[in-house]
C-alpha cells in the first residue's frame, strides 16, 4: 500500500500542474492584473521550484495538513471529511445491490446452463453492461424519478433513512453495470465448482442440496467474485463521480468535478489521496475475506 500511495502522490502532483490555466487566473478571473496573479501564486507557494513544492506537499500530507480550498475558502481535510462519507455510502449501497442481483441470478443461470432462462439472464445483464453509466442514470431519473415519482430526482435528504432513499436510484445506476460483471464471473465459477469431485462426494454422503449449494458450491465460487468486486471498487468510485453529478448529490465525486474546473489544486490532490487510501484499504479487506473463505490462502 505504501509504494502505491507514494506513486499516486507523485502522479497527482504532476498531473494537477499539467492542467491548462492556473489557480490564480481561475480565482481572479480573466481580467486579473499581473501583480495580483503574482501575489496569489506567492501565497499558494506556486512561485517556488517544483521539488520544493512537492516536498512541501508530501510533508503536509503526512501531517494531515492538506491546505485550504482556493475557491471555497475552507480547510481541505474537513471538507473531504464532509463529502467522502456520502460517496462511500453510495458505493457501499451499489456494491450490496450488485451482489443482491448477481448471486441469485448467477445461481439460476448456472443451474439452467444453456437453457432459455440462462440465455435471458445473460442477455439482460449484457444490456446493462453495454449501457453507459450516465445514460442509465438519466433513464432511471426520468422514468422512476420524474415520471412515476417513486424516488427523488436529486439531493441527499436528512437523516440516515432519508439518505438511503435519496441514494437508491444513483446506487442502482452503478449497480446495474457492476452486477453484470459479477454475475458473469460468478456464473462461470459456479459451473466449474458444481462439476468438481468434492461436490460429487458431498452428494454421495447424502447431504441436502441446500447444504451442498451454500457450504460447498457458493463458498468456493465466491472467492473469485469477491476478488473481482474488490478490484472494481476503483471503477465504482469513478462511476460515482458521474452519478453524483447527474443526481446532484453533494459527494466527493461532485466536489472533484467542481475543483477541477476551478483549478483548486489542494482539493483535487486531497481527494485523489483520500480515494487512493480507500481503494488500498478495500484491497486489503478483500485479501482478508479471501483468506477467511479459503484457508489455503492464509497458509
Amino acid at each position: 500500500m505504501l509504494p502505491t500511495i507514494l506513486v499516486i502522490l507523485v502522479v497527482t502532483f504532476v498531473l494537477v500542474r499539467l492542467l491548462p490555466g492556473d489557480p490564480a487566473s481561475a480565482l481572479l478571473g480573466d481580467r486579473a492584473r499581473d501583480a495580483d496573479v503574482v501575489r496569489i501564486n506567492h501565497e499558494l507557494g506556486l512561485d517556488r521550484s517544483i521539488p520544493v513544492q512537492f516536498l512541501r506537499f508530501v510533508g503536509n500530507v503526512l501531517t494531515g495538513q492538506l491546505g485550504d480550498s482556493i475557491t471555497l475558502k475552507q480547510p481541505v481535510a474537513p471538507l473531504i471529511g464532509q463529502r467522502l462519507p456520502v460517496t462511500l455510502l453510495l458505493s457501499t449501497m451499489a456494491a450490496l445491490i450488485s451482489l443482491a442481483l448477481a448471486v441469485p441470478l448467477a445461481f439460476a443461470a448456472s443451474l439452467r446452463q444453456g437453457g432459455a432462462l440462462d440465455g435471458a439472464i445473460r442477455a439482460a445483464f449484457q444490456v446493462g453492461l453495454s449501457t453507459p453509466v450516465f445514460y442509465l442514470g438519466l433513464l432511471l431519473l426520468i422514468g422512476l424519478g420524474a415520471g412515476l415519482r417513486w424516488f427523488p430526482v436529486g439531493g441527499y435528504g436528512d437523516g440516515f433513512v432519508d439518505h438511503l432513499y435519496h441514494l437508491f436510484l444513483p446506487a442502482m445506476t452503478l449497480a446495474l453495470s457492476l452486477s453484470a460483471v459479477l454475475m458473469r464471473n460468478l456464473r462461470s465459477a459456479l459451473i466449474g465448482v458444481i462439476d468438481a469431485d468434492y461436490v460429487d462426494f458431498a452428494r454421495a454422503k447424502g447431504l441436502s442440496a441446500r447444504v451442498i449449494l451454500l457450504r460447498h458450491v457458493l463458498r468456493n465460487a465466491l472467492i473469485s467474485t469477491l476478488t473481482l468486486l474488490g478490484l472494481q471498487i476503483g471503477t465504482l468510485l469513478g462511476g460515482a463521480v458521474i452519478t453524483e453529478t447527474v443526481f446532484a448529490i453533494p459527494g466527493a465525486g461532485r466536489l472533484m468535478i467542481d475543483s477541477i474546473y476551478g483549478r483548486d489544486y489542494p482539493v483535487v490532490q486531497g481527494l485523489v489521496i483520500a480515494l487512493a487510501v480507500v481503494v488500498s484499504l478495500t484491497f486489503l479487506l478483500t485479501d482478508i475475506v479471501q483468506a477467511s473463505l479459503d484457508p489455503r490462502i492464509s497458509r
